[in-house]
């Protein structure tokens, strides 16, 4: 692959930190905001009952997908490991903010911080464990798929492999969610048929901007086929 550029090549390395900040960022906001549900009409065929922490996670894998394809395993594993010490990092922050008290005239008292974010170290937890799961699984079955189909179909191994990964996930972490209390086992189901089914849904829309980025990346890097960069 003489023509291809190195992974440690200038371009490759910043767009490469570019999807790696869009993927940590997904991540941890994720985090932070799953405490609201919402439901939404998806053309009067079906309604959503879902955590808005879902809306920015399907990027995460949309992203992971087009590192896998064009960076290689070893860069996309990497992300993901960068992603989990982000979490985690996060969690401090925010733990360590609840422990100082609030001034009379802040606009956010004690008990209304904890109550937002008091669920944090919980969410945190239950996500960092679905997301190791779904998100290696993920990677190698997108690999799996591209040995057996010779680096053909990407939209084969897009799909099934992030159909496995995020039902993984979505189950992974109700399941760890309402073991500790912080949701109710009675809304379990819907959310899990809920949750995984608008994953789905968005891993179908987005095959045209994993086509889309892919297809750039290829083309901007001078790569053939299913090569990747070395």
């Amino acid at each position: 692959m003489s023509d291809s550029i190195p992974k440690n090549g200038p371009l490759a390395d910043r767009i490469y930190l570019i999807l790696a900040a869009l993927f940590i960022t997904s991540l941890v906001v994720s985090n932070l905001i799953f405490q609201k549900f919402v439901s939404i009409d998806f053309l009067g065929i079906y309604t959503f009952e879902i955590s808005v922490g879902i809306l920015p996670y399907p990027i995460t894998f949309l992203i992971t997908d087009i590192v896998s394809e064009v960076y290689g395993k070893k860069k996309a594993n990497q992300m993901v490991t960068t992603g989990i010490f982000a979490s985690f990092f996060s969690l401090a922050i925010v733990w360590t903010a609840d422990h100082f008290n609030a001034i009379p005239t802040s606009p956010l008292d004690n008990e209304i911080f904890t109550l937002v974010f008091g669920a944090t170290a919980v969410a945190v937890f239950a996500s960092m464990m679905a997301y190791l799961l779904a998100q290696y699984i993920d990677i190698q079955i997108f690999h799996w798929w591209k040995r057996i189909t010779k680096g053909k179909h990407l939209w084969l191994r897009n799909n099934f492999s992030t159909f496995t990964s995020q039902f993984v996930d979505t189950f992974t972490v109700l399941l760890l969610l309402c073991s500790f209390g912080k949701l109710p086992w009675a809304i379990f189901t819907s959310l899990l048929i809920s949750g995984f089914l608008f994953k789905i849904l968005v891993a179908l829309l987005d095959t045209p901007l994993l086509y889309a980025g892919v297809y750039y990346l290829r083309h901007l890097f001078g790569l053939k086929g299913s090569e990747e960069l070395r």
